[in-house]
């Protein structure tokens, strides 16, 4: 089974769980299907078993519209998606600076990046920016990503790997290529979670044209972000999709949490269609690479 395979099968797997039919939940009115494995993005050329190159460039992506669903003339945003930030390193306005080894160079260097929170900056309760800050410091141990666990959301959509989004009348799927995240969101009468988890759970409708989903119930222990910003059990998120053209998406997310900040505060980005003709999501299971930091201090003769 080759690699290219394996990468969809994550998506695949809970799309069938909760009753997504690809063939016909993917095709809107302008007769195209979801980026991916043997489908073309919206409006781009055709891939194996797709529409003819020409047909497609006809399309909502050649006039810059919004491609729209079939069943309920809603955009159609089936394909793989990337951000183009350095939103996972820092939220907020942050310089150059050097990686935590000197032995990586370069290479293990922060990006400089300009602040995604609306206003600047994150309003933190006193005692959470020093919460915050104690973070920073013991990011390359405590980090939640470092350590290969699920990214929580909203950072699951601002990691530096694409998603992809599969649309049905009944559930619309979210899959992360980092460490193989899902999620569902059902987009039905609203449903309560179970039990709390790393990725919540999500309630979607449509507000117009933009998706709103609402997210709750994370166990709290993710981080929004490498520099140590963080939220508890108690956090609310509220997500925002809009398409502003065929191959673009405004994400906004507000996020609440009354035990971390002094009030909601909102972050925003584009996120933008991956356009390669055999876009898709490749594997990515990071657990074993982060076992001996892990695991490590287990082995027989191991030294704290």
């Amino acid at each position: 089974m080759g690699i290219r395979f394996r990468g969809l099968m994550t998506a695949t797997i809970a799309a069938a769980a909760v009753g997504a039919v690809f063939s016909f939940a993917a095709i809107g009115t302008s007769g195209q299907a979801p980026a991916g494995r043997g489908a073309a993005p919206a409006g781009r050329g055709a891939a194996r078993g797709g529409a003819p190159a020409g047909q497609a460039a006809r399309g909502p992506a050649a006039t810059g519209r919004v491609p729209r669903n079939a069943w309920d003339n809603k955009p159609n945003m089936n394909g793989v998606w990337q951000t183009m930030n350095s939103a996972n390193w820092d939220l907020q306005d942050h310089a150059a600076t050097a990686g935590p080894f000197y032995q990586t160079g370069a290479i293990g260097a922060v990006p400089p990046g300009q602040t995604v929170v609306e206003g600047g900056d994150i309003p933190y309760l006193p005692a959470a920016l020093e919460q915050k800050k104690k973070n920073s410091v013991n990011r390359v141990t405590e980090d939640p990503e470092n350590k290969c666990y699920l990214p929580g959301i909203p950072r699951a959509t601002y990691l530096p790997y694409p998603f992809q989004i599969v649309q049905s009348p009944k559930n619309i799927l979210m899959a992360y290529e980092y460490a193989s995240a899902n999620r569902v969101v059902n987009m039905e009468k609203p449903t309560e979670a179970p039990v709390d988890s790393w990725m919540g759970w999500s309630n979607g409708k449509w507000e117009g044209d933009t998706l709103v989903v609402d997210v709750k119930s994370m166990n709290g222990k993710a981080w929004l972000d490498r520099a140590g910003d963080f939220t508890t059990d108690n956090v609310h998120v509220i997500e925002r999709f809009t398409m502003t053209d065929a191959d673009h998406i405004s994400y906004e997310a507000t996020i609440d949490d009354n035990k971390v900040f002094s009030r909601p505060w909102k972050i925003s980005m584009p996120l933008y269609r991956r356009v390669e003709k055999n876009a898709q999501l490749l594997e990515y299971k990071c657990v074993e690479f982060a076992e001996e930091l892990l695991y490590g201090h287990l082995r027989k003769g191991a030294t704290k």
